[in-house]
């Protein structure tokens, strides 16, 4: 049973997007109006308590899967109306016009993620907690290699953050990023496999080292193009470089600290009143505490997978769910 768990994963919340596209396409082909996607109309100001619980499951289930939670977040709240689309045609296709209190609150729910995390991994945590006060030289020396891995997506990430937000959040930019970040998922791991790079020397954290941490800090980066992907590409970096996918799995949940948390105190700050007024309390604590169970099961399946299993799974589901993405919004647009 324990090994079925991705097999059922994947397919059920593919099912269960799919559908909520499809659901949507009739609703807005039996409307009578203009349709809700057409330009101009505002997307929905407040969020419900139900709208907070999908969003809570699909970001927790998606944040640490190599399956991008930014673009599934992004497709789910047009989906339930949260946005739409802009006047302004973007240099990529067609813009989302996404209420910056909702988008806030989609990156403030990645504390239940992040909280997932700390609980599965509480004895690493605990080891650089004793590093930071000296009393764990190899629990300070991870501290040093998650650093030099944040670095470059902190620079980065504050630099690129308005015009990213500006021009890649659209319909067509997620779903290519969803395509070829299956393509390269396939590819990269049948030339490990071909190379027999899958069970490297590199099993264990304290044998990493600080350029690998370095590349996959840089590869991090790639992960701001909306449905790219920031577990796939770390993960699959750190295998080119030397570790295997275990390695490469828990270091990408650990670099998630500091990148999310980064993130969903940058997004809380900077427009908490918006997000207060858009959600409240009671929504964003809910979705919060959803997120940070559909995280813990998720990372648990996921690394009980790559114990005996690759990532080309979830290569195939990222190509499927593009095709799909791409279709029913090329058919909206038409409306």
């Amino acid at each position: 049973m324990r090994k079925i768990g991705i097999k059922i994963l994947l397919p059920v919340l593919l099912i269960a997007i799919i559908a909520t596209f499809c659901l949507a396409g009739e609703q807005d082909a039996k409307s009578t109006s203009s349709p809700p996607q057409k330009p101009g109309k505002q997307p929905q100001q407040k969020i419900t308590l139900s709208q907070s619980v999908v969003l809570g499951v699909v970001e927790g289930l998606t944040e640490y899967l190599p399956v991008s939670s930014t673009g599934h977040l992004i497709l789910t709240s047009h989906a339930m109306d949260l946005t739409e689309f802009s006047d302004e045609p973007g240099p990529m296709g067609p813009k989302l016009a996404k209420n910056q209190a909702i988008d806030s609150f989609e990156v403030v729910i990645q504390l239940g993620a992040i909280l997932a995390v700390l609980g599965l991994y509480r004895r690493r945590i605990g080891q650089m907690s004793l590093g930071v006060i000296g009393r764990n030289p190899a629990g300070l020396r991870l501290v040093g290699l998650l650093g030099v891995a944040f670095l470059p997506a902190m620079v980065l990430g504050l630099a690129l953050h308005e015009p990213i937000t500006e021009y890649l959040f659209g319909p067509y930019t997620v779903a290519g990023a969803l395509i070829v970040g299956g393509v390269v998922m396939i590819i990269v791991e049948k030339l490990c496999r071909r190379g027999k790079r899958l069970r490297q020397k590199e099993s264990h954290l304290e044998q990493m080292r600080y350029w690998q941490a370095f590349a996959i800090g840089l590869a991090q980066c790639l992960a701001m193009w909306p449905g790219t992907s920031r577990s796939m590409v770390t993960i699959l970096i750190a295998v080119v470089v030397g570790l295997n996918f275990i390695t490469a799995a828990e270091f990408s949940f650990l670099l998630a600290l500091p990148t999310l948390g980064g993130a969903t105190v940058y997004a809380a700050t900077k427009n908490w009143d918006g997000l207060m007024d858009a959600a409240g309390w009671d929504t964003l604590l809910l979705g919060t505490v959803v997120s940070a169970i559909a995280a813990a099961i998720a990372v648990k399946a996921f690394v009980k997978w790559l114990t005996n299993h690759g990532m080309i799974p979830f290569g195939v589901y990222r190509i499927i769910l593009g095709l799909a993405v791409f279709a029913y919004f090329a058919r909206m647009i038409r409306l």
